[in-house]
Protein backbone atom coordinates (compact mmCIF):
# COMPACT_ATOMS: atom_id res chain seq x y z
CA UNK A 1 0.00 0.00 0.00
CA UNK A 2 1.77 3.65 -0.77
CA UNK A 3 0.23 6.95 1.29
CA UNK A 4 0.84 10.01 -0.67
CA UNK A 5 0.87 13.39 0.87
CA UNK A 6 2.11 16.44 2.04
CA UNK A 7 4.21 16.79 5.01
CA UNK A 8 3.76 18.47 8.39
CA UNK A 9 7.15 18.43 10.24
CA UNK A 10 7.46 19.26 14.25
CA UNK A 11 9.37 17.70 16.97
CA UNK A 12 6.31 18.72 19.23
CA UNK A 13 3.82 16.94 18.03
CA UNK A 14 1.19 19.29 19.94
CA UNK A 15 2.47 22.17 18.06
CA UNK A 16 1.98 20.29 14.77
CA UNK A 17 -1.87 19.75 15.63
CA UNK A 18 -2.83 23.37 14.76
CA UNK A 19 -1.17 22.54 11.21
CA UNK A 20 -2.18 19.28 9.97
CA UNK A 21 -4.95 19.03 8.12
CA UNK A 22 -7.03 16.03 7.27
CA UNK A 23 -5.10 13.40 4.35
CA UNK A 24 -1.56 15.11 5.55
CA UNK A 25 1.22 12.73 6.60
CA UNK A 26 2.42 13.84 10.41
CA UNK A 27 6.31 13.39 10.58
CA UNK A 28 7.23 13.30 14.37
CA UNK A 29 10.15 13.14 16.81
CA UNK A 30 7.68 11.43 19.87
CA UNK A 31 8.88 8.47 22.03
CA UNK A 32 5.51 7.00 24.08
CA UNK A 33 3.20 8.71 21.59
CA UNK A 34 0.48 10.00 24.49
CA UNK A 35 -3.23 9.41 24.17
CA UNK A 36 -4.15 13.10 23.78
CA UNK A 37 -1.83 13.75 21.05
CA UNK A 38 -2.75 9.96 19.38
CA UNK A 39 -6.39 11.20 19.48
CA UNK A 40 -6.46 14.22 18.08
CA UNK A 41 -4.71 13.05 15.21
CA UNK A 42 -6.92 10.21 14.44
CA UNK A 43 -9.71 13.16 14.94
CA UNK A 44 -7.90 15.37 11.95
CA UNK A 45 -8.24 11.87 9.95
CA UNK A 46 -4.11 12.60 8.97
CA UNK A 47 -3.09 10.18 5.94
CA UNK A 48 -0.36 8.25 8.16
CA UNK A 49 2.14 9.43 11.15
CA UNK A 50 5.65 8.98 10.54
CA UNK A 51 7.54 8.56 14.47
CA UNK A 52 11.52 8.62 13.96
CA UNK A 53 11.04 7.46 17.45
CA UNK A 54 9.64 4.62 19.18
CA UNK A 55 6.16 5.19 20.09
CA UNK A 56 5.51 2.70 22.46
CA UNK A 57 8.96 2.94 24.39
CA UNK A 58 8.13 -0.40 26.95
CA UNK A 59 8.48 1.69 29.31
CA UNK A 60 5.21 1.61 30.44
CA UNK A 61 1.63 0.10 28.13
CA UNK A 62 -0.19 3.62 27.43
CA UNK A 63 -2.88 3.50 24.92
CA UNK A 64 -1.31 6.41 22.33
CA UNK A 65 -0.53 4.15 19.25
CA UNK A 66 -3.48 1.77 19.71
CA UNK A 67 -5.94 4.75 19.39
CA UNK A 68 -3.97 5.31 15.61
CA UNK A 69 -4.33 1.70 14.85
CA UNK A 70 -7.88 1.30 15.63
CA UNK A 71 -8.32 4.15 13.65
CA UNK A 72 -7.14 2.40 10.56
CA UNK A 73 -4.10 5.60 10.64
CA UNK A 74 -0.78 3.57 9.48
CA UNK A 75 2.46 4.28 12.40
CA UNK A 76 5.41 4.12 11.00
CA UNK A 77 8.11 3.88 14.21
CA UNK A 78 11.41 4.48 14.78
CA UNK A 79 12.72 5.51 11.22
CA UNK A 80 15.29 7.45 12.76
CA UNK A 81 16.06 11.36 13.66
CA UNK A 82 17.32 12.42 10.15
CA UNK A 83 14.03 12.29 8.86
CA UNK A 84 13.25 15.26 10.72
CA UNK A 85 16.19 17.02 8.62
CA UNK A 86 15.59 15.60 5.56
CA UNK A 87 11.33 15.99 5.30
CA UNK A 88 10.66 19.62 4.41
CA UNK A 89 7.31 21.13 6.02
CA UNK A 90 4.96 21.06 3.01
CA UNK A 91 7.09 18.95 1.07
CA UNK A 92 4.83 16.13 -0.61
CA UNK A 93 6.26 12.37 0.42
CA UNK A 94 5.27 9.27 -0.10
CA UNK A 95 5.42 5.77 2.23
CA UNK A 96 5.09 2.34 0.87
CA UNK A 97 6.44 -0.69 3.16
CA UNK A 98 7.77 1.29 6.05
CA UNK A 99 10.01 3.31 3.54
CA UNK A 100 9.70 7.07 3.38
CA UNK A 101 10.16 9.06 -0.34
CA UNK A 102 10.49 12.24 -1.34
CA UNK A 103 10.90 12.99 -5.25
CA UNK A 104 11.53 9.24 -5.80
CA UNK A 105 14.40 9.46 -3.47
CA UNK A 106 14.34 7.18 -0.49
CA UNK A 107 14.88 9.12 2.88
CA UNK A 108 14.58 6.70 5.65
CA UNK A 109 12.57 3.22 6.77
CA UNK A 110 11.28 1.79 9.91
CA UNK A 111 8.77 -0.31 11.32
CA UNK A 112 5.01 -0.52 10.16
CA UNK A 113 2.97 -0.74 13.48
CA UNK A 114 0.66 -3.51 13.00
CA UNK A 115 -2.18 -4.64 15.66
CA UNK A 116 -0.61 -8.08 16.48
CA UNK A 117 3.64 -6.18 17.02
CA UNK A 118 1.72 -3.56 19.09
CA UNK A 119 -0.10 -6.53 21.59
CA UNK A 120 3.76 -7.57 21.33
CA UNK A 121 5.11 -4.25 22.58
CA UNK A 122 1.72 -3.72 25.19
CA UNK A 123 2.92 -7.38 26.94
CA UNK A 124 6.25 -5.92 27.12
CA UNK A 125 5.68 -2.94 28.70
CA UNK A 126 3.44 -4.63 31.34
CA UNK A 127 6.44 -6.33 32.32
CA UNK A 128 8.36 -2.84 32.86
CA UNK A 129 5.51 -1.49 35.07
CA UNK A 130 6.76 -2.24 38.38
CA UNK A 131 10.63 -0.87 37.87
CA UNK A 132 9.05 2.10 36.29
CA UNK A 133 6.56 2.93 39.42
CA UNK A 134 9.66 2.21 41.49
CA UNK A 135 11.66 4.71 40.03
CA UNK A 136 8.35 7.32 40.08
CA UNK A 137 7.45 7.11 43.54
CA UNK A 138 10.87 7.60 44.47
CA UNK A 139 11.84 10.55 42.46
CA UNK A 140 8.12 12.38 43.73
CA UNK A 141 9.41 11.37 47.48
CA UNK A 142 13.12 12.97 46.70
CA UNK A 143 11.56 16.02 44.67
CA UNK A 144 8.75 16.71 46.84
CA UNK A 145 11.51 18.22 49.89
CA UNK A 146 12.98 20.56 47.25
CA UNK A 147 9.56 21.75 45.80
CA UNK A 148 7.94 22.47 49.33
CA UNK A 149 8.18 26.26 49.02
CA UNK A 150 4.68 25.36 46.91
CA UNK A 151 2.91 24.21 49.81
CA UNK A 152 3.80 26.46 52.49
CA UNK A 153 4.82 29.50 50.51
CA UNK A 154 2.84 32.36 48.40
CA UNK A 155 3.14 32.74 44.85
CA UNK A 156 4.33 36.18 43.67
CA UNK A 157 0.85 36.34 42.01
CA UNK A 158 0.85 39.44 38.97
CA UNK A 159 -1.79 41.91 38.99
CA UNK A 160 -4.86 40.45 36.52
CA UNK A 161 -7.80 42.33 35.29
CA UNK A 162 -10.41 39.85 35.64
CA UNK A 163 -11.80 39.59 38.87
CA UNK A 164 -11.69 35.64 41.08
CA UNK A 165 -12.26 36.49 44.29
CA UNK A 166 -15.31 35.31 45.33
CA UNK A 167 -16.65 33.82 42.31
CA UNK A 168 -15.98 30.16 40.81
CA UNK A 169 -13.30 29.52 38.58
CA UNK A 170 -13.00 26.99 35.95
CA UNK A 171 -9.79 25.70 34.42
CA UNK A 172 -9.65 23.53 31.38
CA UNK A 173 -6.30 21.58 30.49
CA UNK A 174 -5.85 19.71 26.59
CA UNK A 175 -6.39 16.24 28.79
CA UNK A 176 -8.50 13.86 27.39
CA UNK A 177 -12.19 13.95 27.66
CA UNK A 178 -11.90 17.69 28.26
CA UNK A 179 -13.99 18.55 25.66
CA UNK A 180 -17.03 16.48 26.45
CA UNK A 181 -16.54 16.96 29.91
CA UNK A 182 -16.99 20.66 29.15
CA UNK A 183 -20.03 20.14 27.81
CA UNK A 184 -21.17 18.02 30.46
CA UNK A 185 -20.72 21.18 32.85
CA UNK A 186 -22.61 23.65 30.56
CA UNK A 187 -25.85 24.19 33.18
CA UNK A 188 -22.96 24.89 35.88
CA UNK A 189 -20.99 27.20 33.51
CA UNK A 190 -24.69 29.10 32.36
CA UNK A 191 -25.75 29.67 36.27
CA UNK A 192 -22.54 30.57 37.81
CA UNK A 193 -20.51 32.36 35.31
CA UNK A 194 -17.08 31.09 36.61
CA UNK A 195 -13.86 33.11 35.84
CA UNK A 196 -12.47 30.80 32.79
CA UNK A 197 -9.41 30.04 32.90
CA UNK A 198 -7.39 27.96 29.15
CA UNK A 199 -4.11 26.02 30.11
CA UNK A 200 -2.27 26.23 26.83
CA UNK A 201 -4.38 24.22 24.36
CA UNK A 202 -7.14 24.32 26.90
CA UNK A 203 -8.29 27.67 25.53
CA UNK A 204 -9.03 26.16 22.27
CA UNK A 205 -11.03 23.61 23.77
CA UNK A 206 -12.84 26.85 25.35
CA UNK A 207 -13.25 28.65 22.58
CA UNK A 208 -14.71 25.26 20.44
CA UNK A 209 -17.20 24.73 22.80
CA UNK A 210 -18.48 28.24 22.80
CA UNK A 211 -16.67 30.05 25.34
CA UNK A 212 -14.34 32.84 25.30
CA UNK A 213 -11.51 32.59 28.49
CA UNK A 214 -10.71 35.13 30.86
CA UNK A 215 -6.93 34.25 31.39
CA UNK A 216 -4.63 31.89 29.22
CA UNK A 217 -1.72 30.96 31.24
CA UNK A 218 1.04 28.29 30.28
CA UNK A 219 4.17 28.17 28.36
CA UNK A 220 2.61 29.38 25.02
CA UNK A 221 3.89 26.25 23.08
CA UNK A 222 0.67 24.32 22.70
CA UNK A 223 -1.85 26.98 22.44
CA UNK A 224 -3.12 28.64 18.39
CA UNK A 225 -2.79 31.83 17.87
CA UNK A 226 -6.19 32.42 17.20
CA UNK A 227 -6.70 31.68 20.82
CA UNK A 228 -4.01 34.32 21.91
CA UNK A 229 -5.99 36.54 19.89
CA UNK A 230 -9.62 36.20 21.74
CA UNK A 231 -9.03 38.80 24.06
CA UNK A 232 -8.27 37.03 26.76
CA UNK A 233 -5.81 38.24 29.60
CA UNK A 234 -2.57 36.38 28.84
CA UNK A 235 -0.22 35.22 32.02
CA UNK A 236 3.32 33.17 30.75
CA UNK A 237 4.39 30.62 33.38
CA UNK A 238 8.11 31.18 33.71
CA UNK A 239 11.19 29.00 35.60
CA UNK A 240 11.52 29.74 39.15
CA UNK A 241 14.81 31.83 37.71
CA UNK A 242 12.30 34.23 35.33
CA UNK A 243 12.99 32.34 32.19
CA UNK A 244 9.96 32.49 30.20
CA UNK A 245 10.46 31.04 26.56
CA UNK A 246 7.17 31.13 26.11
CA UNK A 247 7.63 35.31 25.83
CA UNK A 248 9.22 34.99 22.59
CA UNK A 249 6.24 33.54 20.87
CA UNK A 250 4.00 36.78 22.04
CA UNK A 251 6.85 39.12 21.33
CA UNK A 252 6.71 37.78 17.46
CA UNK A 253 2.92 37.96 17.56
CA UNK A 254 3.33 41.82 19.14
CA UNK A 255 1.49 40.90 22.00
CA UNK A 256 1.93 41.63 26.19
CA UNK A 257 1.43 39.40 28.59
CA UNK A 258 2.06 38.96 32.21
CA UNK A 259 4.70 36.68 33.84
CA UNK A 260 4.42 34.19 36.58
CA UNK A 261 7.29 32.47 38.32
CA UNK A 262 6.84 29.13 39.86
CA UNK A 263 8.04 25.41 40.06
CA UNK A 264 5.48 23.05 38.84
CA UNK A 265 3.63 22.14 35.56
CA UNK A 266 1.20 25.25 33.70
CA UNK A 267 -1.52 23.49 35.51
CA UNK A 268 -1.02 23.59 38.68
CA UNK A 269 0.39 27.07 38.45
CA UNK A 270 -3.11 27.78 37.40
CA UNK A 271 -4.83 26.16 40.36
CA UNK A 272 -2.22 28.52 42.78
CA UNK A 273 -3.32 31.41 40.99
CA UNK A 274 -6.91 31.21 41.29
CA UNK A 275 -6.15 29.84 45.00
CA UNK A 276 -4.05 32.86 45.35
CA UNK A 277 -6.26 35.32 43.89
CA UNK A 278 -8.76 34.06 46.72
CA UNK A 279 -11.55 31.82 44.39
CA UNK A 280 -14.52 30.88 46.41
CA UNK A 281 -14.30 27.51 44.43
CA UNK A 282 -11.86 26.00 41.75
CA UNK A 283 -13.46 23.71 39.12
CA UNK A 284 -11.19 21.32 37.09
CA UNK A 285 -11.80 20.05 33.77
CA UNK A 286 -9.19 17.86 31.47
CA UNK A 287 -6.46 18.04 34.72
CA UNK A 288 -3.69 15.02 34.84
CA UNK A 289 -3.51 13.60 38.20
CA UNK A 290 -3.61 9.81 37.64
CA UNK A 291 -0.30 7.60 37.86
CA UNK A 292 -1.74 6.32 34.12
CA UNK A 293 -1.37 9.64 33.04
CA UNK A 294 1.94 10.98 34.65
CA UNK A 295 3.52 7.91 33.09
CA UNK A 296 2.39 8.24 29.90
CA UNK A 297 3.53 11.80 29.70
CA UNK A 298 6.96 10.45 30.58
CA UNK A 299 7.28 12.28 33.86
CA UNK A 300 9.84 11.36 36.16
CA UNK A 301 7.45 12.56 39.26
CA UNK A 302 4.34 14.23 40.41
CA UNK A 303 5.65 15.99 43.16
CA UNK A 304 4.26 19.15 42.16
CA UNK A 305 1.11 18.41 41.39
CA UNK A 306 0.69 16.75 44.77
CA UNK A 307 1.80 19.77 46.80
CA UNK A 308 -0.40 22.40 45.40
CA UNK A 309 -3.14 19.72 45.43
CA UNK A 310 -3.01 20.21 49.34
CA UNK A 311 -2.37 23.39 49.16
CA UNK A 312 -5.73 24.27 47.44
CA UNK A 313 -7.50 20.93 47.87
CA UNK A 314 -10.37 22.41 50.13
CA UNK A 315 -11.84 24.43 47.50
CA UNK A 316 -11.28 22.25 44.33
CA UNK A 317 -13.55 20.12 42.53
CA UNK A 318 -12.32 17.90 39.93
CA UNK A 319 -14.43 17.32 37.01
CA UNK A 320 -12.66 15.07 34.83
CA UNK A 321 -14.66 12.27 33.83
CA UNK A 322 -17.72 14.14 34.50
CA UNK A 323 -19.45 13.61 31.38
CA UNK A 324 -18.96 9.33 31.84
CA UNK A 325 -21.34 9.35 35.24
CA UNK A 326 -24.72 9.91 33.17
CA UNK A 327 -25.94 9.95 29.11
CA UNK A 328 -26.53 12.23 27.11
CA UNK A 329 -29.56 14.10 27.91
CA UNK A 330 -32.41 13.24 25.73
CA UNK A 331 -32.58 13.74 21.82
CA UNK A 332 -35.08 16.05 19.93
CA UNK A 333 -36.58 13.04 18.54
CA UNK A 334 -37.54 11.54 22.07
CA UNK A 335 -39.10 15.17 22.59
CA UNK A 336 -41.02 14.46 19.56
CA UNK A 337 -41.98 11.01 19.73
CA UNK A 338 -43.51 12.15 22.87
CA UNK A 339 -45.62 15.12 21.42
CA UNK A 340 -46.72 12.60 18.59
CA UNK A 341 -47.99 10.37 21.71
CA UNK A 342 -49.56 13.09 23.38
CA UNK A 343 -51.92 14.38 20.40
CA UNK A 344 -52.58 10.95 19.89
CA UNK A 345 -53.53 10.24 23.75
CA UNK A 346 -55.64 13.48 23.33
CA UNK A 347 -57.75 12.60 19.80
CA UNK A 348 -58.42 9.38 21.29
CA UNK A 349 -60.17 10.72 24.59
CA UNK A 350 -62.23 12.65 22.45
CA UNK A 351 -63.12 10.18 20.11
CA UNK A 352 -64.10 7.94 22.97
CA UNK A 353 -65.66 10.60 25.65
CA UNK A 354 -68.39 12.62 23.44
CA UNK A 355 -69.33 14.46 26.83
CA UNK A 356 -65.76 16.03 27.31
CA UNK A 357 -66.03 17.12 23.45
CA UNK A 358 -69.50 18.83 24.52
CA UNK A 359 -67.86 20.26 26.47
CA UNK A 360 -64.70 21.24 25.21
CA UNK A 361 -66.78 22.87 21.96
CA UNK A 362 -68.76 24.89 24.97
CA UNK A 363 -65.64 26.67 25.81
CA UNK A 364 -64.69 27.31 22.51
CA UNK A 365 -68.29 29.00 21.90
CA UNK A 366 -67.66 31.29 25.05
CA UNK A 367 -64.58 31.78 24.17
CA UNK A 368 -65.52 33.36 20.69
CA UNK A 369 -68.58 35.33 22.23
CA UNK A 370 -66.39 37.16 24.83
CA UNK A 371 -63.93 38.05 21.78
CA UNK A 372 -66.92 39.18 19.73
CA UNK A 373 -68.13 41.53 22.95
CA UNK A 374 -64.72 42.86 22.83
CA UNK A 375 -65.32 46.62 21.98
Amino acid sequence: MRIRGKARVDRRTKNLLHRIDSGEIAVISHIDLDAPCASELAAKRVAAVVNAQRSLSGRFPHPGPGILVQAGIPLIDEVGNRVMEQVREGNMIEIADGAVYSGGERLASGQVVTESLLSQQLGEAKRNVAAELNRFVENTMSYVAREQTLLFEPSAIPELRTRIAGRHCLIVVRGAGAAQDLRAIGSYIRALNPALIGVDGGADILLQEGYKPDIIIGDMDSVSDTALRCGAELVVHAFPNGEAPGFQRLRDLGMSAAVLSSRGTSEDVAMLLAYEKQAELIAAVGTHFSLAEFLERARGGMSSTFLVRLRVGSILVDAKGISQLYPAGPSMRLFLYLGLVACLSVAVLLHFAPSIRVTLDLWVLRLAAFFRSLP
